[in-house]
């Protein structure tokens, strides 16, 4: 049976975006610079890199094999309209995903087809609606919770999350988007399943206990 996940870069104090990142304001509070160096982790790997033609090159070894998991480990994807609607001007022709992708929005619009196989679905009926729809497009393969953290919070609290992928940079934003907000007592119970440190990132893995 497919996996419900999360798997996000997080700043140290707890940020998943910081204030102020929308692409019609790239020079606000430094967004980017402070986005940046919270995933210069990722824009390293060599998996990463060449999957999304960033050019050949990059670093091999257990996080390159940690990212190569996650892709091919994921059906589908499912993120809210803001993430959506930031990436539809910033992602190339062929979006960053190669699966079906359920973005939850109060807005009507027929799907999205993107070179590479990305599709963007468009629901309007719920959360629970969108992993139902996720879920039959993915088949045996698992279900990534892509963001942003409003839709992560909802299927948290929705108690749909088996896996929580957390890569802890030691940066800080200072303000933004926290992701652990808005979350229902008593939350989900989570245990730790796997740490692999660097310099850049601790890469931590929980799954519900």
């Amino acid at each position: 049976m497919s996996k419900i996940f999360v798997n996000i870069g997080l700043s140290l104090d707890g940020y998943m975006a910081p204030e102020g990142m929308t692409m019609d304001q790239p020079d606000y509070k430094n967004w980017g610079a402070k986005w940046g160096a919270m995933m210069a982790w990722l824009l390293k790997q060599q998996y990463f890199r060449e999957t999304l033609q960033f050019g050949s090159g990059g670093e091999t070894g257990p996080v390159n094999d940690m990212v190569r998991h996650t892709m091919e480990r994921t059906g589908a994807n499912i993120m809210g309209k803001k993430m959506f609607e930031q990436g539809e001007v910033a992602w190339p022709e062929e979006a960053p995903f190669h699966t079906p992708v359920y973005v939850l929005t109060h807005e009507r619009r027929e799907p999205w087809a993107r070179p590479g196989g990305t599709t963007f679905y468009f629901v309007h009926d719920g959360p629970e609606r969108a992993l139902e729809q996720a879920q039959q497009s993915a088949g045996d393969r698992d279900i990534r919770i892509s963001g942003g953290a409003d839709v992560i919070q909802q299927y948290l609290n929705l108690g749909l999350v088996d896996e929580l992928e957390i890569a802890l940079a030691p940066v800080f934003f200072g303000g933004g988007r926290r992701l652990f907000e808005n979350l229902r007592d008593p939350g989900p119970l989570f245990q730790i399943d796997r740490v692999l440190s660097t310099p850049e990132a601790t890469h931590l893995r929980y799954v519900r206990a």
